[in-house]
């Protein structure tokens, strides 16, 4: 029994030594990830959420491409190209529209992301064309006032 006793208390031992040098030998980067590391993977996350991120532009269309299926828009601050794709909704009063309808002039509203570093439309909603304010009818002119007669001219005084 004593011998038993002895074979657990030194197999205890042999296990304790083998797992403290096991943590010392352990590489600690894997153990414990640096700050660095830390801030770096929110970075990543931010920027593909960035690019991932829906804008809107709202301007005039300068010019329009269907068959490279694009259009550019002037707005406040930047003219942008945008690139359509199958997905892309274009909309004029609620009633859905082709590329092919929208003419240099429109005012329109493009929600966009980037994707591959090329800016590609998710919804285009073309401003219907504000009529013009009818035309008042024009007032009839005042009939003219006859000139007054003229004074007739006194005569001059003869010089001496």
């Amino acid at each position: 029994m004593i011998k038993l006793k002895k074979a657990i208390l030194f197999s205890a031992i042999l296990f304790f030594v083998f797992s403290v040098a096991l943590i010392q030998f352990a590489d600690p980067a894997l153990a414990y990830p640096s700050a660095a590391e830390t801030k770096a993977e929110p970075a990543k996350k931010d920027e593909a959420a960035q690019k991932a991120q829906v804008k809107q532009i709202t301007g005039e269309v300068v010019a329009v491409d269907a068959t490279a299926k694009s259009l550019k828009v002037k707005g406040k601050k930047a003219e942008l190209l945008i690139s359509t794709d199958d997905k892309t909704s274009i909309k004029m009063d609620k009633d859905k529209k082709a590329l092919a309808d929208i003419k240099a002039g429109d005012k329109v509203t493009v929600k966009y992301k980037e994707v591959d570093s090329k800016l590609v439309a998710k919804s285009i909603e073309v401003q219907p064309v504000k009529a013009e304010k009818k035309a008042e009818p024009a007032k009839p002119a005042e009939p003219a006032k006859p000139a007054k007669p003229a004074e007739p001219a006194k005569p001059a005084k003869p010089a001496y």
